[in-house]
């Protein structure tokens, strides 16, 4: 019995290399070979996902120009064809395929960028859930505040970078100017989704140790702690307000319970 083309994997092979015929069962009226239509076909697949990718990584493109991009990914859509009906699925790792995509070498920091966009992305279709209410913590016990953990967001991300990429994708999606900015700057980035739009924040040191701790699981001293050892005299209230307008958390924990590492 002859193999599928799909469950063999023999119809996702030719869509990816060009050099190999159309799978077999695949024919015109008459039994006559389909070369023609399925080069349309592998074609149209090919610009399908690259434009797919162009509406994941907008800044990225707006970097680099159409042509670079448009070239770029179609060099990743050969090899690595969507795993999900989903689309906004697609495009998960094209951050560490940029940065082994050797004509981008000369903009290190577009990998950091394509994180942040991917970020933002993920954190757009992450789970409904209501961010954590400031008075939540006004029913705690002030003796028992500093054994409390907070519960991230499902939408929350936070990533540190060797790179100015949260400041980047954050003008470019404003429509600000990327003058004097320093793209080599190192940055930690608070992606939350606190309502219905994404929000990107370039968080200080202390804000990033402060808010590190609390994602990792840890209780609200260690995040204090923290802080400090970022930055001498942290302003917690601040820290605090930042935290819980930002919509990073979505609930307090009890105080015996620690996140799984």
């Amino acid at each position: 019995m002859r193999p599928d083309p799909v469950t063999s994997g023999a119809f996702a092979a030719a869509l990816q290399n060009r050099d190999l015929p159309p799978p077999d069962g695949l024919s015109r009226p008459g039994g006559k070979p389909a070369t023609r239509r399925f080069a349309v076909y592998r074609n149209n697949v090919a610009v399908s996902l690259v434009d797919a990718l162009a509406a994941i990584y907008p800044t990225l493109q707006n970097l680099v120009g159409e042509e670079f991009f448009r070239a770029m990914a179609h060099a990743y859509v050969l090899h690595n064809l969507p795993t999900s009906p989903l689309m906004f699925t697609y495009g998960a790792n094209f951050p560490a395929f940029v940065e082994t995509f050797a004509p981008a070498g000369a903009l290190p920091f577009l990998p950091d960028v394509a994180r942040v966009e991917r970020a933002w992305l993920d954190a757009f279709h992450a789970e409904d859930r209501a961010p954590l209410a400031p008075q939540a913590l006004g029913s705690i016990d002030p003796d028992a505040l500093a054994t409390i953990r907070f519960e991230p967001h499902p939408a929350s991300r936070l990533l540190t970078l060797p790179h100015a990429a949260g400041s980047i994708v954050g003008r470019d999606r404003a429509g600000q100017p990327l003058d004097g900015l320093d793209p080599f700057m190192p940055e930690a980035v608070l992606i939350t989704r606190p309502a219905f739009d994404v929000s990107v924040t370039v968080l200080t040191a202390e804000a990033c140790a402060f808010i590190g701790t609390l994602v990792a699981g840890g209780t609200f001293a260690e995040a204090c702690d923290a802080a400090e050892s970022a930055t001498p005299e942290p302003d917690i209230a601040g820290l605090l307000t930042l935290t819980l307008a930002s919509g990073a958390f979505s609930d307090l924990m009890p105080p015996e319970t620690r996140k799984p590492s």
